[in-house]
Protein backbone atom coordinates (compact mmCIF):
# COMPACT_ATOMS: atom_id res chain seq x y z
CA UNK A 1 0.00 0.00 0.00
CA UNK A 2 1.29 3.46 -0.81
CA UNK A 3 2.02 5.83 2.07
CA UNK A 4 -1.03 8.01 1.34
CA UNK A 5 -3.35 4.99 1.23
CA UNK A 6 -1.86 3.74 4.50
CA UNK A 7 -2.54 7.12 6.13
CA UNK A 8 -6.12 7.12 4.86
CA UNK A 9 -6.71 3.57 6.12
CA UNK A 10 -5.30 4.51 9.55
CA UNK A 11 -7.49 7.64 9.72
CA UNK A 12 -10.57 5.56 8.88
CA UNK A 13 -9.66 2.95 11.52
CA UNK A 14 -9.29 5.66 14.20
CA UNK A 15 -12.56 7.27 13.14
CA UNK A 16 -14.39 3.94 13.40
CA UNK A 17 -12.84 3.17 16.78
CA UNK A 18 -14.16 6.50 18.09
CA UNK A 19 -17.70 5.51 17.08
CA UNK A 20 -17.83 7.12 13.64
CA UNK A 21 -19.53 5.60 10.61
CA UNK A 22 -17.96 5.31 7.16
CA UNK A 23 -20.36 4.93 4.25
CA UNK A 24 -18.89 3.90 0.90
CA UNK A 25 -21.70 4.73 -1.50
CA UNK A 26 -22.67 1.66 -3.51
CA UNK A 27 -20.53 -0.65 -1.36
CA UNK A 28 -21.72 -0.49 2.22
CA UNK A 29 -21.39 0.92 5.68
CA UNK A 30 -18.59 0.36 8.21
CA UNK A 31 -19.37 1.17 11.86
CA UNK A 32 -18.84 0.10 15.43
CA UNK A 33 -21.53 -2.32 16.61
CA UNK A 34 -23.37 -2.07 19.93
CA UNK A 35 -20.91 -4.65 21.31
CA UNK A 36 -17.97 -2.44 20.29
CA UNK A 37 -16.78 -4.53 17.36
CA UNK A 38 -16.37 -3.18 13.83
CA UNK A 39 -19.11 -4.36 11.48
CA UNK A 40 -19.88 -4.04 7.78
CA UNK A 41 -23.41 -3.67 6.40
CA UNK A 42 -23.47 -4.19 2.66
CA UNK A 43 -25.50 -1.98 0.37
CA UNK A 44 -28.14 -4.70 0.08
CA UNK A 45 -29.79 -2.95 3.01
CA UNK A 46 -33.26 -1.62 2.24
CA UNK A 47 -32.96 1.88 0.77
CA UNK A 48 -35.39 4.34 2.34
CA UNK A 49 -36.08 7.71 0.71
CA UNK A 50 -37.06 10.47 3.15
CA UNK A 51 -39.24 13.25 1.71
CA UNK A 52 -39.87 16.35 3.81
CA UNK A 53 -40.26 20.11 3.84
CA UNK A 54 -37.02 21.99 4.52
CA UNK A 55 -38.46 23.41 7.76
CA UNK A 56 -38.75 19.86 9.11
CA UNK A 57 -35.13 18.99 8.36
CA UNK A 58 -34.01 18.52 11.97
CA UNK A 59 -36.85 16.10 12.75
CA UNK A 60 -36.15 14.14 9.59
CA UNK A 61 -32.42 13.98 10.36
CA UNK A 62 -33.39 12.31 13.64
CA UNK A 63 -35.45 9.77 11.64
CA UNK A 64 -32.50 9.29 9.24
CA UNK A 65 -30.17 8.52 12.16
CA UNK A 66 -32.68 6.14 13.76
CA UNK A 67 -33.23 4.20 10.51
CA UNK A 68 -29.50 4.00 9.84
CA UNK A 69 -28.91 2.68 13.38
CA UNK A 70 -31.52 -0.02 12.68
CA UNK A 71 -29.56 -1.20 9.63
CA UNK A 72 -31.44 0.55 6.83
CA UNK A 73 -29.88 2.77 4.15
CA UNK A 74 -31.81 6.05 4.40
CA UNK A 75 -31.53 8.71 1.68
CA UNK A 76 -31.99 12.37 2.52
CA UNK A 77 -30.98 15.19 0.21
CA UNK A 78 -29.02 17.19 2.79
CA UNK A 79 -27.04 14.07 3.72
CA UNK A 80 -26.53 12.51 0.28
CA UNK A 81 -26.32 15.27 -2.33
CA UNK A 82 -22.81 16.50 -3.07
CA UNK A 83 -21.88 20.14 -3.67
CA UNK A 84 -22.37 20.92 -7.34
CA UNK A 85 -24.38 17.76 -7.98
CA UNK A 86 -27.46 18.14 -10.17
CA UNK A 87 -30.04 17.59 -7.46
CA UNK A 88 -33.20 16.96 -9.50
CA UNK A 89 -32.00 13.85 -11.39
CA UNK A 90 -30.25 12.58 -8.24
CA UNK A 91 -33.47 12.83 -6.24
CA UNK A 92 -35.58 11.18 -8.94
CA UNK A 93 -33.04 8.33 -9.21
CA UNK A 94 -33.00 7.91 -5.42
CA UNK A 95 -36.81 7.66 -5.33
CA UNK A 96 -36.93 5.15 -8.22
CA UNK A 97 -34.28 2.90 -6.67
CA UNK A 98 -35.58 3.01 -3.10
CA UNK A 99 -37.16 0.05 -1.38
CA UNK A 100 -39.64 2.46 0.15
CA UNK A 101 -40.51 6.15 0.32
CA UNK A 102 -41.35 7.82 3.62
CA UNK A 103 -43.42 10.97 3.20
CA UNK A 104 -42.87 13.08 6.33
CA UNK A 105 -45.99 15.17 6.88
CA UNK A 106 -46.27 18.16 9.19
CA UNK A 107 -48.49 21.21 9.47
CA UNK A 108 -45.87 23.00 7.33
CA UNK A 109 -45.37 20.38 4.60
CA UNK A 110 -49.03 19.67 3.79
CA UNK A 111 -49.68 23.29 2.74
CA UNK A 112 -46.31 24.17 1.23
CA UNK A 113 -45.66 24.22 -2.50
CA UNK A 114 -42.36 22.96 -3.84
CA UNK A 115 -40.00 20.03 -3.71
CA UNK A 116 -41.82 17.93 -1.11
CA UNK A 117 -45.03 17.97 -3.15
CA UNK A 118 -43.14 17.14 -6.37
CA UNK A 119 -41.33 14.22 -4.68
CA UNK A 120 -44.63 12.95 -3.27
CA UNK A 121 -46.31 13.05 -6.70
CA UNK A 122 -43.36 11.23 -8.29
CA UNK A 123 -43.44 8.59 -5.54
CA UNK A 124 -47.15 8.06 -6.21
CA UNK A 125 -46.29 7.44 -9.88
CA UNK A 126 -43.56 4.98 -8.87
CA UNK A 127 -45.98 3.23 -6.50
CA UNK A 128 -48.23 2.43 -9.47
CA UNK A 129 -45.55 0.04 -10.72
CA UNK A 130 -45.28 -1.79 -7.39
CA UNK A 131 -47.47 -4.89 -6.89
CA UNK A 132 -50.71 -3.98 -5.07
CA UNK A 133 -49.90 -5.87 -1.85
CA UNK A 134 -46.43 -4.36 -1.50
CA UNK A 135 -45.50 -1.51 0.82
CA UNK A 136 -43.73 1.35 -0.94
CA UNK A 137 -45.08 4.69 0.30
CA UNK A 138 -45.18 5.08 4.08
CA UNK A 139 -46.86 8.27 5.32
CA UNK A 140 -45.38 9.48 8.62
CA UNK A 141 -46.69 12.43 10.61
CA UNK A 142 -44.04 14.51 12.37
CA UNK A 143 -46.68 16.60 14.15
CA UNK A 144 -50.48 16.88 14.26
CA UNK A 145 -51.67 17.56 10.71
CA UNK A 146 -54.11 16.35 8.09
CA UNK A 147 -52.63 13.73 5.76
CA UNK A 148 -53.84 14.50 2.21
CA UNK A 149 -57.04 12.66 1.29
CA UNK A 150 -55.44 10.93 -1.73
CA UNK A 151 -52.94 9.28 0.63
CA UNK A 152 -55.18 8.84 3.69
CA UNK A 153 -57.92 6.97 1.85
CA UNK A 154 -55.57 4.19 0.71
CA UNK A 155 -52.64 4.04 3.14
CA UNK A 156 -52.19 3.71 6.88
CA UNK A 157 -49.96 6.41 8.31
CA UNK A 158 -47.75 6.35 11.39
CA UNK A 159 -47.23 9.08 13.97
CA UNK A 160 -43.74 10.04 15.13
CA UNK A 161 -45.21 12.14 17.95
CA UNK A 162 -45.80 12.49 20.83
CA UNK A 163 -43.37 9.57 21.16
CA UNK A 164 -40.81 9.13 18.40
CA UNK A 165 -39.44 5.61 19.06
CA UNK A 166 -42.71 3.62 18.78
CA UNK A 167 -43.36 5.20 15.38
CA UNK A 168 -39.85 4.38 14.18
CA UNK A 169 -40.31 0.77 15.32
CA UNK A 170 -43.55 0.55 13.31
CA UNK A 171 -41.80 1.93 10.21
CA UNK A 172 -38.93 -0.55 10.66
CA UNK A 173 -41.39 -3.43 11.05
CA UNK A 174 -43.19 -2.44 7.84
CA UNK A 175 -39.94 -2.22 5.87
CA UNK A 176 -38.67 -5.54 7.25
CA UNK A 177 -41.98 -7.28 6.48
CA UNK A 178 -41.88 -5.96 2.91
CA UNK A 179 -38.25 -7.00 2.43
CA UNK A 180 -39.05 -10.50 3.77
CA UNK A 181 -41.93 -10.73 1.30
CA UNK A 182 -39.68 -9.59 -1.60
CA UNK A 183 -37.04 -12.18 -0.73
CA UNK A 184 -39.72 -14.90 -0.52
CA UNK A 185 -41.18 -13.86 -3.88
CA UNK A 186 -37.69 -13.82 -5.45
CA UNK A 187 -36.91 -17.35 -4.24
Amino acid sequence: MKASATRIAEAIRLFLERGGTVNLEGVGLFRKSASGELEFLDEARPRVFLAYAAEDGESVERLYDALEALGFAPWMDRRKLLPGQRWKPAILHAIQTSSCFIACFSSRSVHKRGGFQAELRFALECAREVPLGDIFLIPARLSPCEVPEEIRRDLQYVDLFPKFDPGVRRIAAAIRAQEKRRRKDAA
